[in-house]
């Protein structure tokens, strides 16, 4: 069966100039056939335990945003990676992960880096490119979990990788959300208008909603909860986010 790959948010014109979400946007995820309900399958949660010592990235920021670069040249992806990026750091301050914030933001930025290039060899891909560069191996296993039951077997297990998992699906609904708005901000939003729009599923269609439910069940939250955390995050990238790629039409 051929993947239906990851969303990727590409803006549209509308006859009068205005920006209109797609209603049809391809996406990775896929259903994960071998449980509706993790957390009854005795799924382990990995988390970090007190004394352990915290994960870092042995490359720079600056060095993965140069490697991310290399292979990704399209600004939709690069949007999207500094969008994941920026939620990740969020959640790992939101979650007692601070002194691994470099980690979580890095493994967003990277996790996409073989799909503009190789979509049908997603997260196939991934792990040379990045061995090549001297990323670490927990760095690579857990930008090859957000794929998880469609193009890779490795399964979220740490709290970092099901945070991952969850919230890259979630982040392009969120921003055709956004789109939708008058503001085309996050900035505005509520949960129960992003709750109507996950509910009809001719908007966005090419987003998940068995991943982004899929993933709540993975961290052993509620919908609302995971929805109201990552509009947060959002939040608080979106204008680094906007002057990031600002700068790369110069």
């Amino acid at each position: 069966m051929k993947p239906i790959w990851i969303n990727k948010v590409r803006e549209k014109q509308d006859k009068s100039g205005g920006i209109i979400p797609p209603t049809e946007i391809p996406t990775m995820k896929s259903l994960d056939k071998k449980s509706s309900n993790p957390a009854k399958d005795n799924i382990k949660s990995e988390k970090k335990e007190a004394g352990h010592a915290a994960k870092k990235s042995n490359i720079t920021r600056e060095q993965a945003w140069k490697l991310l670069k290399k292979y990704n040249k399209e600004s939709f992806h690069l949007q999207h990676a500094l969008t994941v990026e920026g939620v990740m750091r969020w959640y790992a301050k939101e979650l007692g992960y601070a002194d691994e914030e470099e980690f979580w933001g890095i493994t967003g930025l990277l996790h996409d880096i073989d799909f503009e290039l190789y979509p049908e060899e997603h997260c196939k891909r991934a792990p040379e490119l990045l061995r090549e560069a001297g990323v670490s191996e927990d760095m690579i296993y857990a930008v090859c979990s957000h794929g998880y039951g469609i193009c890779s077997e490795e399964e979220p297990r740490l709290e970092m990788e099901k945070v991952l998992f969850a919230s890259d699906e979630l982040t392009g609904l969120i921003w055709s959300c956004a789109l939708m708005r008058p503001s085309k901000s996050t900035m505005d939003m509520e949960v129960k208008s992003l709750k109507k729009k996950f509910k009809d599923k001719r908007f966005a269609a090419g987003c998940s909603r068995e991943i982004i439910s899929q993933g709540a069940e993975r961290l052993g939250w509620e919908m609302d909860e995971l929805f109201d955390k990552t509009i947060q995050a959002m939040r608080s990238c979106e204008a680094s986010v906007a002057e990031a790629m600002e700068k790369e039409k110069k």
